[in-house]
């Protein structure tokens, strides 16, 4: 009989220690499953050279979202990236939508820069004002070659 209840408390204690590696599996893989506390907003940029999905999306340096996926617009042949923006953040339909670098590593991100207008973006929408990432490349052989 007491072999019986120890065997039990083990079995109860590595569940327990399963659940809690499962728990901190998924809240530091920051995974979301459920509730999805972001809605869709859609961008077309002419090129995201550098761009992850996983991104982050901030506005005034504070992270709000992240990209979604990143696809090519069939009908206009540019680039759609889909970024998750944080409910109860708003976006008024002027907003800009930019790629910038971060740090000298070169991670790119895209950056935010609010409008003044009072119509609202609804999920599923698309950001119209749009700034590419700079290719840093092609500005070095315009300069090599005297293009510049």
């Amino acid at each position: 009989m007491k072999k019986s209840s120890i065997e039990t408390s083990v079995g109860i204690f590595v569940l327990i220690g399963f659940a809690c590696v499962g728990y901190l599996t998924v809240k530091l893989g920051k995974m979301e499953w459920i509730g999805d506390n972001y809605y869709p907003v859609d961008a077309l940029f002419h090129s995201v050279t550098g761009l992850k999905v996983g991104s982050s999306v901030e506005i005034s340096g504070v992270p709000v979202g992240k990209v979604e996926s990143i696809t090519l617009d069939p009908k206009r042949l540019n680039a759609r990236v889909r970024l998750k923006i944080k409910n109860g953040l708003t976006l008024s339909d002027d907003v800009i939508a930019s790629i910038k670098t971060a740090g000298l590593i070169g991670d790119k991100f895209v950056k935010l820069s609010p409008g003044g207008s009072d119509q609202k973006l609804k999920p599923g929408d698309t950001i119209v004002e749009t700034e590419s990432a700079l290719d840093v490349e092609d500005l070095l052989s315009k300069y090599v070659f005297g293009k510049v």
